[in-house]
């Protein structure tokens, strides 16, 4: 298989691991918030850097993918609830947030539809940039959120989120 291929397989876990985490509930924390939205996004720049010198058709399609996934990623981002525990903000996705990573997922995949029907190559729509511009959308709303509503991001202590687990 090649290497490609397992990025995406590797990508779509993590992301669905994230995801599980999510409706599960744990803590907010700004590190994780951010950092896998940005990792993404940075794999995905360097996919097309790497793999592909786009044409002015193909730039046009991915800044359209990238916007429309930053806007899918912040409306997500107004879906989840916030509530304090242990001193700390937690977060927990809601039935409201699976409906938006639904419609993420359909507007995402008729974007890609139109872009292979316009002739733009695979290369030029990484699924890792896609998910990253979904994912920093919505960490730069939950951040705004956080920053709102007056309680403080958890901090990166694993062990905290272990011991709040065990207590449910």
């Amino acid at each position: 298989m090649e290497a490609a291929v397992w990025t995406v397989i590797i990508v779509v876990a993590l992301a669905v691991g994230v995801i599980v985490k999510r409706f599960v509930g744990e803590p907010l924390r700004a590190r994780e918030l951010f950092a896998p939205p940005l990792i993404l996004t940075g794999l995905g720049v360097h996919s097309l850097a790497n793999d592909l010198h786009p044409d002015g058709r193909d730039l046009a399609w991915i800044a359209t993918a990238s916007v429309v996934g930053l806007a899918m990623g912040a409306l997500r981002g107004l879906t989840p609830r916030l509530f304090p525990r242990d001193g700390h903000l937690w977060q927990r996705y809601t039935l409201a947030t699976l409906g938006v990573w639904v419609l993420s997922i359909a507007v995402n995949l008729g974007i890609d539809l139109l872009a292979t029907a316009a002739g733009t190559p695979g290369e030029a729509r990484p699924t890792t940039l896609a998910i990253g511009a979904g994912l920093l959308g919505e960490a730069l709303v939950l951040g705004w959120r956080a920053l709102a509503s007056g309680t403080p991001f958890a901090p990166n202590d694993d062990r905290l989120s272990r011991r709040a687990v065990a207590r449910r």
